[in-house]
């Protein structure tokens, strides 16, 4: 077992590694473009700390191990929203006022009433990807249409080592991805529990870990708080709408019951809708409780 858990842990840092040269390369590129930082935070930083959910939950599934790629995904957003988001907001004011991020969080109630229908159907089949993926491409061609650049001009350049970093943190990615399903499955068998249960909260808590050290180094730096929640709904939406849409090109029974995960998603996106309508932050009292509810969490799933 100790070995297992080891080979997790390296697992986890080859995808830290990963994750930041790729997010390096993705704000670059971003701020070449002069796009304004919420688009960065939610398609650009927001994919790019997607990516190890993308390797993990394929890699995933090529193996056969659905459960596993199913609860990475769900165990992602909430660790994102209740961990990530609750600590944010222990350490910074996140208003929830703006227009664009309002529209965001509209779209991001949107993608939990659409894993309400797909995840309690019996299959994951073609009717889970044009639901998920429909909604992602139409929020991916809207944003680009209608949200403003960045006010000022960016002196950023795209050069050879941006684009190497890139590379080299797909490949990190990648190998991570491939570790952490091998590791991880072994791990679950050492400690008797299942592989929804070891995904939804370890390879999870890994795969989300991008985002956790994103988002406390901007609240540090004091970067644009737009960016910091963009961040977290431009990862949710990769994780549940993109990623998750796709896997029903593998076409696999529903077996699990996910009505806590579904029903948790769904009220915690409804709060951030009714927040942002009242021009509400989050602050100390909503990360409080953020942690506490993540901590109910992981007592529900063990």
């Amino acid at each position: 077992m100790i070995v297992s858990i080891l080979l997790v842990l390296l697992s986890i840092v080859i995808l830290y590694f990963g994750a930041e040269f790729s997010l390096e390369g993705a704000e670059k590129t971003g701020k070449a473009f002069n796009l304004s930082p919420l688009i960065i935070g939610m398609f650009l930083v927001g994919f790019g700390t997607s990516l190890p959910e993308f390797f993990v939950t394929h890699i995933a599934a090529q193996s056969g191990e659905y459960e596993l790629a199913i609860g990475g995904l769900l165990g992602s957003n909430m660790a994102n929203i209740l961990l990530i988001l609750g600590a944010s907001s222990l350490m910074t004011i996140l208003p929830l006022k703006s227009k664009d991020l309002k529209l965001s969080l509209v779209i991001h109630f949107f993608l939990a009433i659409a894993l309400f229908f797909v995840l309690r159907r019996s299959v994951m089949d073609m009717t889970s990807v044009l639901i998920l993926e429909g909604l992602f491409i139409g929020y991916f061609v809207y944003s680009f249409m209608t949200f403003e650049s960045s006010e000022e001009p960016s002196q950023e350049k795209i050069n050879f080592m941006t684009i190497a970093k890139m590379l080299l943190g797909f490949i990190l990615l990648y190998i991570g991805g491939n570790l952490l399903v091998s590791s991880g499955t072994k791990l679950a068998l050492d400690l008797g529990i299942s592989t929804y249960v070891v995904s939804a909260i370890f390879i999870a808590f890994g795969t989300s870990f991008p985002e956790l050290v994103t988002s406390l180094i901007a609240c540090v730096q004091k970067k644009d708080q737009d960016l910091i929640i963009g961040n977290i709904i431009g990862s949710n939406l990769f994780n549940c709408a993109f990623i998750l849409g796709t896997l029903g090109f593998y076409k696999f029974p529903l077996k699990l019951n996910l009505n806590f995960e579904v029903y948790t998603l769904l009220g915690l996106s409804l709060l951030f809708v009714i927040l942002s309508l009242l021009k509400k932050s989050l602050n100390k009292v909503s990360g409080v409780a953020f942690l506490l509810c993540y901590g109910l969490c992981l007592y529900q799933w063990l």
